[in-house]
């Protein structure tokens, strides 16, 4: 993040979001006195032992949530999952952010599926992130490498739906946003670049009036911040 925080919460404070997830934060230990944002917890997972990758989830401190732990999967992935307590008359949702580098291993997928597959059944599921999928065809639910083909059938047995439909960086969908039904996720919009960066923005709204997903089929009509 370095020079894009105080550019951040500008924009959080104009916006009003109360999630931010963030990925490629390039954080450890020397920006604990920097990174906080006012009137929202943080959450984070630094990359450790090598530079680069690391993810962050600001939520408005308004909101009770807490960090969900999913045992050892947990240690190679760069992913992490918080439960957002719904407000009166409504359930919880989850929501995951994850990071997937372009040379993660096997293995560390396979991590990630189980994972993915543990929190598909709960009640309301909003995953966001850069997959680093960048040839899968979401409409036509195809890909020919191997790993984005294992992605895409996780995906698929988990009846998850993928509802970004626009590039996110330099003409691929690296960036994704999963849901497990319909109209969670809506309103989405691509809202151009933090600073330097080469990723576009996205942002949505979390919808409570959705249902459960029995196809992973593309919506036409469905709708890495979240307002």
């Amino acid at each position: 993040m370095g020079n894009k925080q105080e550019e951040l919460e500008t924009c959080a404070r104009l916006q009003g979001y109360d999630v931010i997830g963030i990925t490629e934060t390039w954080w450890d230990g020397s920006y604990d006195w920097s990174v906080g944002m006012e009137g929202h917890r943080l959450f984070r997972k630094d990359r450790q032992g090598r530079r680069g990758g690391g993810i962050t989830l600001y939520v408005n401190d308004q909101l009770e949530c807490m960090e969900l732990h999913l045992g050892m999967e947990e240690e190679l992935t760069e992913s992490f999952w918080v439960r957002i307590k719904g407000r009166a008359g409504t359930g919880d949702t989850i929501v995951g952010v994850c990071y997937r580098p372009p040379d993660q291993e096997d293995q560390v997928d396979e991590d990630l599926c189980r994972q993915i597959q543990s929190e598909s059944h709960s009640q309301a599921l909003v995953l966001i992130g850069d997959f680093n999928h960048p040839d899968i065809c979401w409409r036509d639910n195809a890909a020919g490498h191997k790993q984005y083909r294992r992605f895409l059938e996780c995906v698929d047995d988990n009846f998850l739906l993928q509802v970004i439909e626009e590039p996110t960086r330099r003409g691929a969908m690296l960036d994704l946003v999963l849901t497990n039904k319909e109209g969670l996720a809506g309103d989405v919009k691509l809202k151009g670049s933090l600073g330097c960066s080469d990723h576009e923005m996205v942002e949505f709204k979390i919808l409570r009036a959705a249902r459960r997903a029995h196809s992973k089929l593309w919506k036409e009509e469905g709708p890495k911040t979240a307002g």
